[in-house]
């Protein structure tokens, strides 16, 4: 799910995350001195500048509520579209006045809960938003994204409450939006996409926004049914509409790879490996090409480099990614099931099923998967990968 998805690591946890790393990771050092390591935003860029400007106010003002709330937000949704979890930790330090606090004001609450979210502290978020709602029972946001974490979790009863709410705080296509969100993960798919479909067809003047994450939503329902077609239309608009969000990227990239066009993942993403999910795409599709040997090393070479790093920091976000990563890539199933198991306890769409019953077939260890069979059958899910690897599974 969109909006607010982005995505603490205990001692055990991070025992377990070494499964798959060295117990002493080498800091990352280029190949040569010429290698690009970063891109940094542009000095002259304007929203860099105003980016800049809020923070010298906020510096001379730093209990300044609006103004510090303002900055937050700028820092999240910059966050969001460049996949940069920099402008999330820049976000949390302008709410430092009031970050450690029981209780803060509501916006710094309500943005609080979204950065714990964002780094799966998905207990103290939903906190958060119980005391925000406490205060505030008609904050649609604060609904909104208690929905979205409860998706993420699998308690499709309590998003479903909770996208209930929005239907008379905020417009028809953001509650019906939640609502399919939550009826595509629990097998009412085609239901959902055909009410979501209709309410986005009469949604004229709907922020782009907000088109951009329902036709997202009916691009995931169409390929998780297998209707390629109808899936490929709905991404394309999207991306017509949002070319460089990031989540859409890589979503269309697994579209484009499970049907065998890495050519096309290319184009898309070459430019854009300063993001770890689009990297790994990147490298997927370099696998599917012929004479790339070279090109594919480098870029496995980067990408261990950088998972190191985040086991380092205790960064357990992209546990998905890593388990596809080194299923696909380092073809150590053993070690991919690993994380998929570590990422199933933290969150379970429909991409984390995939990954854990993926890892888990390779692997031939049928026992290892029974929490996501289970979880399959119980949610009647109508996803005909996840299914397809049940069979798979099964059958071993």
């Amino acid at each position: 799910m969109k909006p607010d998805s982005i995505f603490r690591c205990s001692v055990a946890l991070l025992a377990a995350c070494a499964l798959t790393a060295p117990a002493s990771a080498a800091p990352y050092i280029p190949a040569y001195g010429s290698q690009v390591v970063e891109t940094l935003p542009r000095r002259g860029d304007p929203v860099q500048q105003d980016l800049h400007r809020l923070r010298a106010d906020l510096n001379a003002r730093p209990d300044d509520l609006a103004l510090a709330t303002n900055l937050a937000r700028r820092y999240i949704a910059l966050g969001r579209s460049e996949t940069d979890p920099r402008y999330l930790g820049y976000a949390q330090a302008a709410l430092a006045p009031w970050w450690r606090m029981p209780a803060p004001p509501v916006p710094v609450r309500l943005l609080r809960a979204t950065l714990l979210q964002s780094s799966h502290h998905f207990d103290a978020a939903l906190a958060d938003l119980d005391g925000v709602l406490a205060a505030d029972p008609n904050n649609a946001q604060a609904w909104l994204t208690r929905a979205t974490v409860l998706t993420v979790r699998g308690d499709y009863a309590g998003a479903t409450a909770s996208c209930a709410h929005l239907s008379n705080l905020s417009n028809e296509l953001v509650a019906i939006t939640c609502i399919a969100n939550v009826g595509a993960a629990t097998g009412r798919s085609l239901k959902s996409d055909q009410l979501l479909d209709l309410t986005l067809q009469r949604s004229t003047g709907a922020p782009q926004d907000l088109n951009v994450w329902a036709l997202t939503l009916l691009a995931e329902m169409a390929t998780r049914r297998g209707d390629a077609v109808l899936a490929e239309n709905r991404y394309r608009r999207a991306l017509a509409l949002s070319p460089r969000d990031s989540y859409l990227q890589a979503a269309y990239a697994d579209f484009l790879l499970a049907h065998k066009r890495p050519a096309e993942v290319i184009a898309m993403v070459k430019d854009e490996s300063r993001i770890d999910a689009l990297l790994l795409r990147h490298a997927l599709a370099l696998q599917q090409m012929p004479n790339q040997s070279a090109a594919l090393a480098s870029d496995t070479a980067e990408l261990a480099a950088r998972f190191n790093a985040a086991m380092q920091r205790g960064d357990t976000v992209h546990q998905r990614e890593q388990a596809a990563f080194e299923l696909y890539l380092r073809h150590d199933p053993k070690a991919a099931l690993a994380l998929a198991k570590l990422n199933w306890a933290v969150q379970r769409e429909a991409a984390d099923v995939q990954i854990y019953l993926a890892s888990a077939l390779a692997a031939q260890d049928d026992a290892a998967a029974k929490p996501a069979l289970d979880w399959l059958a119980a949610k009647h899910s109508d996803d005909v990968t996840a299914l397809r690897l049940a069979r798979q599974l099964k059958g071993i």
